[in-house]
């Protein structure tokens, strides 16, 4: 991921202006590179390393989503409806 796309995707989900850690863009972040690495993946069958890597993000975003929904259940209805998971 390039970092003007991260730029993007950082400004698109920030709540506040200087905000680049709360869960809602990790999230959002976690979501394009599992995106971009299924891409991967399916010209790549092989790639195992990749597969684990994949599939620690996917649990990783689980964990976050999790907690969202646990504290800031509005955000997370938000969030889940604005990048179609689910």
């Amino acid at each position: 991921m390039k970092r003007t796309e991260k730029k993007k995707i950082i400004s698109g989900f920030a709540v506040h202006p200087k905000d680049t850690g709360s869960p809602q863009v990790q999230i959002a972040i976690l979501t394009e590179r599992i995106k971009q690495l299924s891409k991967h993946l399916e010209e790549h069958q092989k790639d195992n390393h990749s597969r684990r890597g994949l599939l620690m993000m996917v649990g990783q975003r689980r964990k976050l989503l999790n907690y969202l929904k646990l504290n800031d259940k509005e955000s997370y209805d938000k969030l889940v409806s604005s990048l179609e998971l689910k």
